[in-house]
């Protein structure tokens, strides 16, 4: 089994120092998958099957010679290495190698890489991803550069070097090209990464949503079961491929021709839809594979969700399926559907759809799935795809990000998310494709801290409203109902982005006019002007030529239109006005019309466009003022996100990465995994200065007499400060004494610390810091470090017990940009303190900014650092100042997003 690489890790407990942390399942460039992993010994037979399989020229390029056979003295040495100073990387599809990349440590920071690809699976980006992966390795063993020799000829090698982003330098020597590289990450690329990444993924995902043959398994000829369910649904919505169905004994289910077996088809199936109990489902996958099987949608239950024994049946599974190359729907899945007008497929459980339409929905429930596409069906609102990921153990809400990023037909995306398995993953995609299309996602404020049944992802501490934050920083708007996600769809699916927040008001009914200015200003738009309240018999002429104008004015940049039908009112014509004028606007329109909710005909116009096409212009209906106003401005806020300079990432050049790793791997050389390392406080401040970033001077003494003679070599005024934790920020327990002038003040003062360090934690030994007094200014407190599930995070928040009480903290996700800093500081409610509060002079808060920067990539780069406290940094007029830091560090911390693409 382990030939085949399925299942590695219960290899590596036989095999001294294993490293089972390289190994990943990853996405190709065609959107196929494979299993990566380091070799062992096992491999021989499979290697010496790859090199034979491999042409003359190609052998000739990677051996510099002819070698139709690899000698068995060749074959052992590279089958077996210390994955220290030699490694080595297979990639496999099944139990075939189709990639081999290796490097050999020539010096203590620089090692010799050499790749060897398939012929058969030239073209996928094998050379790339391996390249990747050994270049992460390397890193973790400390080594910073790679050098390869490679003959001119070997064009496509040379390429994989250099369209990876590094810096690559080349020479020629006898006869071949030397290539050397650092093998640190640069924006560059990281850029390439993201981009490869994003185009393999979306092809995964195409492959699931745009298959041309389907083949269900699992149906039953009893008309209530699922697979007659399914097979009816994908008849019923006019699947425009072929549909085919494998059953043991029936010759047709539900009209639809079945076959005994796989084997039997008349062709290969892109997409196989598995409704077989959950102990067959590994079988049925393996069949998939062994017939060229693309995709797998499993709707069956009984897997993580029912427990361990469920959860390892859907490791397997899912593991054989990447092992194949295949990418896995479910299990536990409501289905999935497409409403391209060349596809056409419902392949899900719901036997009625909405139209066609630019709305992508995701849902991790298969309870929600019925509930949106009910929703949006009643709505009026069509959908381009839908995808139920169940127990979400492989597809993922990131895998269909980054198909609809680029999908044509989805200009809006909605998500329900339980659980987010990749959330920084998921920030940095949603970044991206929220500069194109709005995403909003349903979650829970318990979303990322606890796990619902069947899901397998890690869970983070921290505060409910740090994830929310996260997501703001991506430009993700946040609904708390399936109704919010819909009253904001109806806005983005049928109107233009408001320009700015200034709304006018217009209706026949004055206390439903007066509520909508309320709930606006409450809301955070601006209304320029009175509303214009008419009567509410209000004619169609009147009530047109009152709309006509407050379209035609320069100060609105959104309408909100309200009616209540009366016995006099003309309604229809009304109606057909509103959404003519709206539609030669480019004002967004939203409307309380009393009678009519979401995106329907009665407020339905049509238009000509540019290129002659007959399109559709719509005014969303929401049934009462307060959805109207809370969706027109969450897409107002969406919309000044989308519009805004997010600004640049810091390009510092007297950043010493090399000083932070030797300090760092000096300080966790005798760490134990999973245990903390506190760094000594000089320690500390070396590695702050590494970045920039001084610490205020201070000496620790631990007598009266040496902090007399601390306070002399410093300089009065000085302050004093216990050591100790417990009672170092307590200025109200007597730990922290300021403005010490003095020597008789600093022996009455030094002595009273230290009588309160003994009675309050019984240190027999107190040490106090004497520290230079910093100017007067406004304390705050800057976290960093690598959370769990998030990764590289920082926090922000003014010093004190009442900000942590009352969770006034502000976090985003690492790397920061000079925008984002400056968010940071001024998202907080006490910001207020720093601008110039009740008379006070306002702050600089250039240095905080910087400072921030600065940590965010510190700790992007270096995951060691589990977290680094700044308490406090001092604000004041014209500086800042680090009064205190301290840094916490782990050894071997696992990011889930990291410098290597992989499947997470």
């Amino acid at each position: 089994m382990y030939g085949q690489g399925l299942s590695p890790s219960a290899y590596a407990g036989s095999m001294e120092n294993y490293p089972a942390g390289w190994e990943a399942d990853v996405v190709l460039r065609d959107g196929g998958t494979a299993h990566l992993r380091p070799i062992v010994p096992a491999d021989a037979d499979a290697l010496s099957r790859m090199h034979e399989a491999q042409s003359p020229e190609s052998v000739y390029l990677r051996f510099f010679a002819p070698l139709p056979r690899l000698p068995k003295r060749d074959l052992e040495r590279f089958v077996n290495v210390d994955h220290r100073d030699r490694v080595a990387m297979i990639m496999l599809v099944g139990s075939d190698i189709i990639g081999v990349g290796r490097f050999d440590k020539i010096s203590e920071t620089s090692a010799e890489v050499a790749f060897n690809i398939a012929d058969a699976h030239q073209g996928r980006g094998i050379g790339s991803i391996l390249l990747e992966h050994l270049a992460a390795a390397a890193r973790d063993l400390g080594l910073r550069r790679f050098t390869a020799e490679v003959l001119p000829q070997n064009r496509s090698m040379l390429q994989v070097f250099q369209a990876a982003g590094y810096e690559v330098s080349r020479g020629f020597d006898d006869g071949v090209v030397a290539v050397n590289f650092d093998i640190d990450p640069t924006a560059r690329s990281i850029e390439v990464q993201a981009s490869r990444e994003h185009r393999a993924e979306a092809l995964s995902v195409r492959t699931v949503l745009h298959p041309t043959s389907v083949v269900v398994i699992g149906a039953s000829r009893k008309r209530n079961s699922t697979g007659h369910l399914l097979i009816r649904n994908i008849t019923a919505a006019k699947f425009t491929g072929d549909l085919w169905v494998v059953h043991p004994e029936a010759d047709q289910i539900a009209g639809v021709q079945a076959y005994r077996t796989l084997e039997d088809l008349p062709g290969t199936a892109d997409l196989a839809v598995i409704a077989v109990p959950a102990e067959s489902a590994t079988e049925v996958v393996q069949e998939c594979a062994a017939h060229g099987v693309k995709a797998v949608l499993v709707i069956s239950s009984g897997f993580a969700e029912t427990g361990d024994e469920g959860a390892e049946l859907q490791r397997r599974m899912v593991a054989t399926s990447r092992a194949y190359g295949m990418r896995v729907v479910g299990p536990n899945s409501f289905g999935l559907v497409n409403e391209a007008a060349d596809v056409s497929l419902n392949a899900s459980l719901a036997p009625f759809l909405p139209d066609s339409g630019s709305l992508g929905l995701f849902s991790q429930s298969g309870a929600l799935g019925t509930a949106l596409l009910s929703a949006a069906k009643n709505r009026g609102l069509g959908i381009s795809t839908f995808v139920s990921a169940g127990n979400r153990a492989d597809m993922s809400g990131n895998d269909v990000l980054q198909y609809w990023e680029e999908d044509p037909d989805t200009k809006t995306v909605g998500l329900y998310l339980e659980s987010i398995g990749n959330p920084r993953k998921f920030s940095r995609i949603a970044r991206r494709v929220s500069r194109v299309k709005p995403i909003i996602v349903i979650k829970s404020d318990l979303t990322g801290r606890e796990l619902p049944p069947g899901h397998i992802v890690r869970t983070s501490s921290l505060a409910p409203n740090t994830l929310d934050q996260v997501l703001g920083q991506a430009g993700v708007i946040r609904a708390d109902t399936i109704h919010q996600l819909f009253d904001l769809a109806q806005v983005f699916s049928t109107q233009s982005l408001p320009a700015g927040r200034r709304v006018g008001v217009i209706g026949n009914s004055a206390a439903m006019a007066t509520l909508l200015v309320q709930r606006s200003r409450s809301e955070g738009l601006h209304v320029e002007a009175e509303p214009v309240s008419l009567h509410p018999e209000v004619d169609a002429e009147r009530f047109r030529t009152e709309l006509d104008a407050m379209y035609a004015r320069d100060d609105i940049d959104s309408v909100i239109v309200t009616f209540t039908p009366s016995a006099g009112a003309e309604e229809a014509e009304i109606a057909a006005h509103l959404s003519e004028a709206a539609a030669r606007s480019q004002k967004t329109t939203v409307a309380c019309f009393l009678g009519i909710h979401g995106v329907k005909d009665e407020l339905t116009t049509y238009l000509t466009d540019d290129e002659g096409a007959r399109v559709s212009r719509t005014v969303p209906s929401y049934v009462g003022p307060e959805d109207a106003v809370w969706a027109l401005a969450r897409a107002t806020d969406y919309s000044r996100w989308r519009a805004a300079d997010h600004g640049r990432f810091l390009e510092i050049e007297d950043l010493d990465d090399k000083g932070v790793r030797s300090i760092i791997e000096s300080a966790l050389s005798d760490a134990r995994p999973g245990t903390p390392v506190r760094l000594e406080r000089s320690d500390t401040r070396a590695l702050l200065s590494c970045y920039g970033i001084e610490v205020l001077p201070y000496i620790t003494a631990a007598s009266v007499e040496e902090g007399l003679a601390a306070a002399e070599e410093i300089g009065y005024p000085v302050a004093l400060k216990a050591v100790t934790n417990v009672l170092r920020h307590r200025m109200e327990l007597g730990g922290v004494r300021l403005n010490i002038d003095s020597p008789e003040e600093l022996r009455e003062d030094f002595t009273a610390i230290q009588r309160i360090i003994r009675q309050v934690i019984g240190d027999s030994d107190p040490l106090v810091d004497v520290q230079t007094m910093a100017p007067h200014g406004v304390p705050c407190v800057i976290r960093a470090g690598e959370d769990p599930l998030l990764g590289p995070l920082l926090s922000f928040s003014l010093a004190g017990d009442t900000t942590e009480l009352l969770g006034d903290v502000s976090h985003r996700v690492a790397p920061l940009t000079d925008r984002e800093a400056g968010d940071m500081i001024k998202s907080i409610k006490a910001s207020p303190r720093l601008f110039g509060y009740r008379g006070l002079p306002p702050m600089n808060i250039d240095p905080l900014g910087n400072v921030l920067e600065r940590l965010s990539v510190l700790v992007e780069r270096h995951p060691q650092i589990r977290e680094l406290v700044m308490h406090p940094m001092v604000a004041t007029e014209t500086e800042g100042h680090v009064l205190s830091a301290r840094i916490d560090l782990l050894l071997d911390p696992t990011r889930i997003d990291s410098t290597r693409r992989l499947l997470s």
